[in-house]
């Protein structure tokens, strides 16, 4: 008996400190309309704007008034609405968020979020307006991924130089691995992209970790942080966009490493926001991991260790209930535009995702230009760039920009140079158009002729990619720079036999690409016909 009133009194115990951890935070949402960053008593309340713990999603009251549980582990942040924008800190960062962390985060090697404090009495949020726009135009960047401060210098040199000052983007998105594995490069990193002048939002990838920690909610403790919640939604036009953290560590599979997937409490967070998003508005996803397996993955055992197959089922089948979607990745540093149509998937039209090629190309790879910065010419045959994206209304087109180059830079060609005239020659012409699909459609006419000829879309490795690695490995001296990878089966690549049955001389071949989004792309391949 004694035992039993014991247990009673421990279990009342440990019931009465979670009542105590749980706790209410409310606050206003209001139109900081002097953006002094304090709520004024001239200053409108935002009445049903959507406000979140990272799980519960409420909408503010007539007051702008709102109210949501907290425990010693939560982050509170709005989900901007369109015609409003947040403040950003002097690093264009977004402060749309409130951490409560009382104690702070654990001593880890890198540091994390410094104690909160009690919980405030009021967290509100101001918002600014701004003007309304559907039809508007983002920056997407996929994996930085410098480890040291030279590769910081080749970010900011090859690919912010180009953006500094730009006009007609309306903010940027990372999609993670923002830095390769130092926290202490977060810094350089943001003031490197701060530049650009737009608003950053920044993607949690698995080089962002904190590694030394033994669960998956203490792993993102410097990236919060850094940038505040690694999940989280906000709106522009006849857009939804929701950032998702999708990297699990350790992995709960077993072993050491993480897995993509998400968590209970993630994908809550997803279908509780969703319940606020109209059925006409288009959602885009945006995290690191992809949710597709990649093209050039075949192995048993890389497929089933790439994402969990129930949580991919579950957000698919969140996702199904709109009619417009678009989900964004990078991570494997290749480019792939893949159609999902299986697993929770389960509308007629496939879910189009764009794994996104990268600003760090193949890791910063190669042999250094005139400038000192590698060409780092990914293993599918991608040159590192960005990804720019329009959208008018629900729709998008989606485009690729390679760093370095000109806007009109959409497709690398290689062939022999030289070809005997109508003799027995295997020669092929190679053409790698970088947002290629199944989808797409290539074709080539010899200049002077009308008719046009299609090509054969191929999936292995691009030969000019080979042709870079070969020289790496049949040099009989060092070669200064790190040497690329191997080349790797392409999603995007088409080949055709190069005609030989033409009058000697120099020859052109047209190359028209016509893309998904009903685009055409030209291009020209010269050679030369010799008569032996």
């Amino acid at each position: 008996m004694k035992y039993f009133s014991a247990l009673v009194l421990i279990l009342l115990l440990l019931a009465s400190n979670t009542a105590l951890a749980q706790k209410t935070a409310t606050g206003i949402l209001y139109h900081d309309e002097n953006h002094n960053g304090r709520l004024d008593s001239s200053e409108e309340p935002l009445p049903k704007v959507a406000v979140s713990n990272g799980e519960d999603v409420v909408l503010t009251d007539h007051q702008g008034r709102y109210e949501l549980p907290v425990n010693d582990d939560t982050i509170i942040f709005v989900i901007k609405p369109d015609g409003y924008k947040t403040p950003v800190d002097k690093l264009n960062r977004p402060q749309f968020y409130y951490i409560h962390k009382p104690n702070g985060s654990p001593e880890l090697e890198y540091q994390g979020v410094s104690p909160s404090g009690p919980l405030p009495g009021s967290i509100n949020f101001g918002l600014f307006k701004e003007e309304q726009k559907d039809n508007f135009d983002i920056l997407v960047f996929g994996d930085p991924q410098p480890y040291n401060m030279k590769e910081v210098d080749y970010f900011d040199r090859d690919i912010v130089d180009e953006l500094v000052d730009e006009q007609g983007y309306e903010f940027g998105i990372s999609l993670g691995d923002l830095v390769g594995d130092d926290l202490d490069l977060f810094k350089p990193y943001s003031e490197s992209v701060a530049r650009i002048g737009l608003p950053w939002f920044n993607v949690y990838g698995n080089h962002d970790m904190n590694f030394d920690v033994e669960h998956d909610s203490l792993a993102d403790e410097t990236f919060e942080a850094t940038f505040g919640p690694a999940t989280y939604s906000f709106n522009k036009g006849k857009v939804h966009f929701i950032i998702i953290d999708d990297v699990i560590y350790p992995n709960p599979n077993g072993g050491s490493g993480y897995i993509g997937g998400l968590t209970d409490k993630q994908i809550t967070f997803i279908e509780n926001d969703l319940k606020h998003v109209p059925q006409d508005h288009l959602i885009v996803l945006a995290f690191h991991i992809p949710i597709t397996v990649p093209g050039y993955a075949s192995d048993s055992r890389t497929i089933n260790s790439y994402f969990l197959e129930e949580n991919r089922n579950r957000l698919l089948g969140l996702l199904s209930e709109y009619p417009n979607t678009l989900s964004l990745s990078a991570h494997t540093h290749v480019q792939q535009l893949q159609f999902v149509s299986d697993g929770g998937w389960t509308r007629e039209t496939p879910h189009l995702h764009y794994n996104v090629g990268t600003t760090g190309g193949d890791w910063w790879s190669g042999e250094p230009n005139e400038n000192n910065i590698p060409p780092t010419l990914m293993r599918d045959g991608t040159p590192n760039g960005y990804s720019i994206i329009q959208f008018e209304g629900n729709k998008f087109v989606l485009d690729y920009k390679v760093a370095g180059e000109d806007h009109s830079k959409k497709m690398s060609i290689w062939g022999p140079k030289v070809l005997p005239q109508r003799e027995w020659f295997n020669a092929d012409l190679y053409v790698n158009y970088f947002m290629g699909n199944d989808s797409t459609k290539v074709e080539y006419q010899v200049k002077g002729q009308d008719n046009w000829r299609q090509m054969t879309k191929i999936e292995l490795g691009d030969p000019y990619v080979t042709s870079l690695r070969n020289k790496w490995d049949l040099s009989e001296s060092l070669i200064k720079g790190k040497r690329p990878n191997n080349a790797v089966a392409s999603s995007h690549l088409w080949k055709t036999r190069i005609p030989k049955n033409l009058p000697e001389g120099e020859q052109t071949l047209i190359i028209r690409v016509s893309d998904m989004f009903g685009r055409e792309f030209f291009d020209e391949y010269n050679y030369r016909i010799v008569k032996r």
